[in-house]
C-alpha cells in the first residue's frame, strides 16, 4: 500500500506536492482551493514590507507548439498587508490542520526578522522559508539573491532565524551563483533545518522588435526577471544533485523546485534526493488540478516498483551521477535504424552530416528513402535518435562486450593521455572525415 505522507524536517504533510512561494499562494482562497484539489502543502507568497508592483509582470518563451516553455516574471513579494495574510494563514490552518503551511519571509534587519517570525508563528505556520533567491527588484534593495550570493551574510541571517524560530527553518537558495554548494554549506552551518532550491534564474526572455524593449514591457521599458518553467528543470536537477551529494549538506532534507510539471518530473527530483516538491509555473499554466495526474502517476510508479513511501527511493539515482573522468571510455554504442518505422524524412542524415560525425548515408534509391548507418564512423553520440520524430525508430545498440573498462582518471594515473597537439593517443585518430572540398560537391 503506497503511503505518500512525508515528514520534511519536522513539517508533516499528506503528500510531497507543495506549492512554491509565488502568485498561486498569494491568498488563503488560493491555498484552500489548492488543498481541496489535493496539494499537500504550500509556501505562502513571500511576506515582508508590502511592495508596489508594476504592470505588466510576466513574459514567456514559446517553442513551436509549446506555450510557456520558459516563463519570466518581474513580480515582487506580496503587496498585501501583513495583517491580511496572517489572518488568512490562521484560517487556512483551521480548515486544513494536517496540511503544511510554510511562510516565505524576506525582510532586512535582525529586529524585523525576529518580529515577522513571531507573527507567522502566532498565526499557526508549520515552518518558515527564508527567501534568498529573488533575482529582481528585491535584490536591488539588498534582499533576495543579494543575500543568496553572499554566503557569510546568508549564514548570519539563518542564525538569526534559528535563534528566533520555534518551527523548522527552510533556506531557499538562488541559482544565480557559480557554486550552489557555497550558499548551501553556509545555510547548513547556520543551522537551517532544510534547504529548498532553485529559485528563479536572472533573465531576459526577449525583445520587442517594434519598441526594442525587453519583455514584459512597462511603458516602453523593461528589466531582467526571474526565469522558471520547464526550461529550467535540467539546471534545477543538477544543483539539487550537487547538494544531495555533498557530505554535510546531504544530512538535511532538500525540497526540489524548478520546472516540475508531471509525475515523472516528481519522481526524477526524488531520485536525486528531494523529499518534498514545490511547483509554481505549471500551476500558473494549467491550474491546481495538475496535482491529480502527479498523485496518480507517482502512486502507479511506486506500486510498480514495490515502494511503500517516497523515502524508499529518495536519492537512488545519486550513485549513478559521477564526474566525466570516471565514465567508461571502452563503452561503445552505435545507431541502428528500424526500416519498418522510418518515414524517410532525412532529419537524422542532416543532423549527423551537418552537426555531428558524418556517420549516416542518404539512400540513393528514390523509392526507398531509408538512410543507413556507416558503422565505422558512428561514435554513438545519440544525436540521430534525438532528432528522429518517430519513437524508437533509431536506437543505440551496444557493441563492446563489457570486458574492458577504462576511465580518463585511470588513464591519467597511468600516464596514458594525450599531452601534445598531435598526440597519437587522441580519440579521433583514424576517424574518417570528408575532405573540405567534398562540401562543395554536396
Amino acid at each position: 500500500m503506497v503511503d505518500l505522507s512525508i515528514n520534511f524536517a519536522g513539517i508533516k504533510a499528506p503528500n510531497p506536492f507543495w506549492l512554491a512561494s509565488a502568485p498561486p499562494t498569494n491568498s488563503g482562497y488560493q491555498i484552500m482551493k489548492a488543498f481541496e484539489a489535493g496539494w499537500g502543502g504550500a509556501v505562502w507568497k513571500t511576506l515582508g514590507i508590502p511592495v508596489v508592483n508594476v504592470s505588466s509582470r510576466y513574459g514567456s518563451v514559446n517553442y513551436r507548439d509549446t506555450r510557456m516553455m520558459g516563463f519570466n516574471n518581474i513580480e515582487l513579494i506580496t503587496d498585501r498587508p501583513l495583517a491580511d495574510n496572517l489572518r488568512e494563514i490562521e484560517e487556512v490552518k483551521k480548515y486544513f490542520p494536517n496540511h503544511a503551511v510554510i511562510a516565505s519571509l524576506m525582510v532586512e534587519t535582525r529586529k524585523e526578522w525576529i518580529q515577522i517570525i513571531k507573527d507567522v508563528e502566532n498565526a499557526g505556520v508549520d515552518g518558515i522559508e527564508l527567501n534568498f533567491g529573488c533575482p529582481h527588484g528585491m535584490c536591488e534593495r539588498g534582499m533576495g539573491s543579494a543575500v543568496g550570493q553572499e554566503p557569510e551574510v546568508l549564514k548570519t541571517i539563518v542564525e538569526w532565524a534559528k535563534d528566533a524560530a520555534k518551527v523548522p527553518v527552510i533556506t531557499k537558495l538562488t541559482p544565480n551563483i557559480s557554486h550552489i554548494t557555497d550558499p548551501g554549506l553556509a545555510a547548513y552551518q547556520g543551522g537551517t533545518d532544510a534547504i529548498s532550491l532553485i529559485n528563479t534564474i536572472k533573465s531576459i526572455v526577449g525583445i520587442d522588435l517594434d519598441t526594442y524593449a525587453p519583455y514584459p514591457i512597462v511603458d516602453g521599458k523593461g528589466t531582467n526577471g526571474g526565469y522558471c518553467g520547464p526550461a529550467v528543470k535540467p539546471i534545477a536537477m543538477n544543483m539539487l544533485k550537487d547538494l544531495a551529494q555533498h557530505p554535510e549538506i546531504s544530512k538535511i532534507p532538500l525540497s526540489g523546485i524548478g520546472g516540475i510539471e508531471t509525475w515523472r518530473d516528481v519522481v526524477e527530483f526524488i531520485l536525486l534526493g528531494a523529499t518534498s516538491i514545490q511547483v509554481c509555473t505549471a500551476v500558473m499554466h494549467y491550474g491546481f488540478g495538475i496535482v491529480r495526474e502527479m498523485d496518480a502517476g507517482l502512486r502507479a510508479f511506486m506500486d510498480t516498483k514495490g515502494y511503500h513511501t517516497i523515502y524508499d527511493f529518495a536519492g537512488l539515482a545519486l550513485p549513478n551521477v559521477t564526474e566525466w573522468k570516471h565514465l567508461d571510455l571502452k563503452y561503445k554504442v552505435i545507431a541502428a535504424i528500424n526500416p519498418d518505422k522510418c518515414i524517410g524524412c532525412d532529419l537524422c542524415y542532416i543532423a549527423c552530416d551537418d552537426g555531428a560525425h558524418q556517420a549516416i548515408a542518404r539512400s540513393i534509391d528514390l523509392k526507398n528513402r531509408i538512410p543507413s548507418i556507416i558503422e565505422e564512423n558512428c561514435v554513438g553520440c545519440n544525436l540521430c535518435s534525438l532528432v528522429c520524430p518517430v519513437e524508437n525508430c533509431i536506437t543505440m545498440l551496444r557493441k563492446d562486450d563489457g570486458t574492458a573498462h577504462v576511465t580518463w582518471a585511470e588513464r591519467t594515473n597511468a600516464d596514458d593521455i594525450p599531452t601534445s597537439f598531435n598526440d597519437n593517443r587522441a580519440g579521433g585518430i583514424g576517424h574518417f572525415v570528408p575532405k573540405p572540398t567534398d562540401a562543395l560537391k554536396s
